[in-house]
């Protein structure tokens, strides 16, 4: 497959005041903290981890939404390379042309103000793509693949439910034909039967469109249903990537295993329990020496908490960050693995 997208040592650090009893101070809360991936075109890679694991931030930071503190954001097209770390505030809406984001919120995500003409048309006149008739025929023709009717385009977004927004939204990050979407928990705040909906449009896009998806989400089995690979991201760091069936059911990494283990099984006498992790998540302003997950993990040793691990390659595509890889015998989402649909 082809590359679409580079992430070379990509940082992501906020400036955190904090005001302690005596005196000021300030600290870097490292949300993303060194991290590295390729994005293949036409690929759908998922994005797993716990709430303030920096999933959304990193999806932010390769669209520069929120500028990276240090790292470099290769993005390829026709033939060519771009480093969007070093391109000006004033050439980001050249590579946003190729790059767009869903954001997990469909109600705050939309412009109250405007109809759903105006929202959908915005990056078509921003960009001075298309205006007139043109203009119309691009609206109606990506609303209908999304879904919507040319009688809802005069509406304003307090008129239509959840699921609708989130197919407003979609329209919105399509209209422009891009290469490359960020998916940022696109379904999480719909209710089960929009969420199949949602997800099958999603993919039919794809399909016609070639698109390239980084789907961040914490429902497992939606990640297990749309993704061609998983990155599983702990405080900041990449703990393990490989394909979506590699990592649900041949989990190399405990923090992994632990995420596997809290799938639903609808069989009410299974063996498979939740693994409980001790503690809580560590501040990621301050993270624990050595390896970041040593302090809730039930099989750290001493090294674990004195050496962090590198990411390195386990196997032929998966990459595992633990220095007792080789050693341990995890568990994965079944007993008996099956083909992930």
């Amino acid at each position: 497959m082809n590359q679409l997208l580079e992430i070379k040592n990509l940082k992501l650090y906020y400036q955190s005041k904090r005001f302690p009893l005596f005196g000021k101070g300030s600290s870097l809360i490292r949300a993303v903290d060194g991290v590295n991936i390729t994005i293949n075109k036409g690929e759908t890679i998922g994005l797993v981890g716990e709430s303030g694991c920096g999933k959304t931030s990193f999806g932010r930071a390769i669209l520069r939404l929120v500028e990276p503190t240090d790292g470099k954001i290769l993005f390829h097209k026709d033939d060519s390379v771009v480093d969007i770390t070093l391109l000006e505030r004033k050439d980001l809406p050249k590579i946003w042309r190729h790059m767009q984001m869903i954001f997990q919120d469909p109600y705050s995500s939309l412009n109250p103000r405007m109809t759903i003409k105006e929202i959908i048309s915005e990056p078509l006149i921003v960009n001075k793509i298309a205006s007139g008739v043109e203009l119309d025929k691009r609206v109606v023709e990506i609303a209908e693949k999304c879904g919507l009717n040319t009688e809802q385009l005069s509406r304003y977004p307090h008129a239509f439910s959840g699921g609708q927004r989130q197919r407003i939204g979609i329209a919105r990050a399509l209209i422009l034909h891009p290469d490359f979407i960020v998916c940022d928990e696109p379904v999480s705040s719909l209710d089960v039967s929009i969420q199949a909906q949602i997800i099958n449009l999603l993919k039919d896009l794809q399909n016609q469109f070639n698109l390239t998806y980084l789907f961040i989400a914490h429902d497992l089995s939606v990640i297990a249903y749309v993704c061609d690979r998983v990155i599983v991201m702990y405080l900041g760091k990449f703990v393990e990537i490989g394909t979506t069936e590699e990592v649900y059911y041949y989990p190399k990494h405990p923090y992994t295993e632990a995420l596997m283990s809290a799938i639903p099984t609808p069989d009410p006498k299974s063996k498979i329990k939740p693994i409980i992790l001790s503690g809580e998540r560590p501040n990621p302003a301050y993270p624990p020496s050595g390896c970041r997950f040593h302090t809730r993990c039930r099989y750290a040793e001493e090294l674990c908490s004195e050496v962090e691990p590198e990411l390195c390659e386990y196997e032929p595509g998966h990459f595992v960050a633990c220095h007792y890889v080789n050693k341990l015998k995890l568990k994965g989402a079944s007993e008996q693995p099956t083909t992930v649909v």
